[in-house]
């Protein structure tokens, strides 16, 4: 497998937005993966026209797509200052309980949910996609019957484009149940990276209120 290093300086301008979507078929089959997703700078002067053939939200879905328990992030921790997106690679675990594959194609487009070892309530989910956009939709079967979540999502922008604009996020909050469907736009080289937690139930969130009025 072809490591996030190549996009810094491989003559052929990095790996091609296909290439993590294939991983996991192949490389990825035989455990866990040494990749360091979170590049969020892709200025290159050493090698011109070099970079990250991603956007943004694919560099975090990465963390959930590519297995690895023991990983760094691939950038300068100055460049994740300001960033709220970078919010998704603090929260996400490196370990995990259950792996859940709603859907796939071999070098096209991959989503991946996982239940937190440490926390299984909390889901994360990654889908990223090749060179071609892809409108993804799955039922979230996974998640236990009867209760809430709240879906913090981290997607491309409208305008994103890993070629022209692959720095356009947007970050949004949804309600979320078992069996609810998902849908995120992947635009090419793109990609969605999904918090899932469990609500708080009805007397939990009053306790809440009157202990903030209190205090």
């Amino acid at each position: 497998m072809r490591g996030q290093e190549y996009d810094a300086w491989s003559p052929d301008g990095g790996n091609p937005p296909e290439h993590t979507c294939t991983l996991p078929f192949t490389r990825g089959m035989a455990g866990p993966m040494d990749f360091t997703p979170g590049t969020f700078d892709f200025t290159n002067t050493a090698v011109p026209g070099t970079r990250p053939q991603t956007t943004i939200a694919k560099q975090l879905a990465l963390a959930v797509v590519l297995h690895s328990p023991i990983v760094m992030s691939s950038d300068k921790v100055e460049n994740y200052c300001g960033r709220p997106e970078f919010e998704f690679l603090r929260r996400c675990p490196t370990n995990w309980k259950q792996t859940v594959v709603p859907e796939a194609r071999i070098g096209e487009f991959v989503t991946v949910a996982r239940a937190s070892r440490s926390n299984p309530d909390e889901w994360y989910i990654g889908a990223i996609t090749g060179g071609k956009a892809h409108d993804s939709e799955f039922a979230l079967d996974f998640l236990p019957e009867g209760r809430a979540y709240t879906a913090r999502m981290f997607v491309d922008g409208e305008k994103a484009d890993y070629r022209t604009n692959p720095m356009s996020i947007d970050i949004k909050d949804m309600n979320v149940r078992r069996g609810d469907l998902l849908r995120l736009h992947l635009v090419p080289g793109g990609g969605a990276a999904v918090i899932l937690v469990p609500a708080p139930e009805p007397d939990e969130a009053l306790a809440s209120t009157a202990s903030g009025q209190t205090g």
